[in-house]
């Protein structure tokens, strides 16, 4: 029996995302495009994606003004080799500031997989953004994409 597409896609995400520290999150101020580097973690359902932030960031506040955010994690070296072994992942979401009863279970997964940002991660001036993924993209060897909507 052939494997279907979203099996697929969703092992190539679980992989990179335990493999990835860092994604790049774009948010929007004046329809204006803004990027920031992010250590994140990915709930076990693939459904959401979370980051900590200072609610004192620019990065904050356009959430706070527009939802609507876009996140590129891959696994690009800075290599010729990344032309063909590469893999990158386009998620495309809507993010709120998580306070709800599964906060402190989240940020026990993100500090898990961040050790080094606990205290950041467990500040009182830091959100948990929580990113409630619409769409991934899936790109391979520059050419090969795939994509996956999850089910709210």
């Amino acid at each position: 029996m052939p494997i279907d597409d979203t099996e697929v896609i969703r092992a190539r995400l679980q992989q990179l995302f335990a493999t990835q520290q860092l994604a790049v999150v774009a948010t929007s101020s004046s329809g204006h495009p803004y990027t920031s580097l992010v250590a994140f973690v990915a709930s076990t359902d693939l459904r959401r994606l979370f980051f900590v932030t200072s609610r004192a960031t620019r990065k904050y506040a356009n959430l706070k003004g527009d939802r609507r955010v876009s996140m590129l994690i891959n696994s690009s070296t800075n290599k010729n080799s990344d032309f063909h072994q590469a893999v990158a992942v386009t998620v495309v979401g809507v993010a709120e500031e998580d306070t709800g009863e599964k906060r402190q279970a989240t940020l026990a997964a993100y500090v898990t997989k961040h050790p080094y940002l606990e205290e950041f991660a467990l500040s009182p001036s830091c959100a948990l953004i929580c990113v409630q993924v619409r769409s991934y993209v899936l790109v391979r060897n520059f050419q090969h994409v795939m994509e996956w909507h999850p089910d709210p």
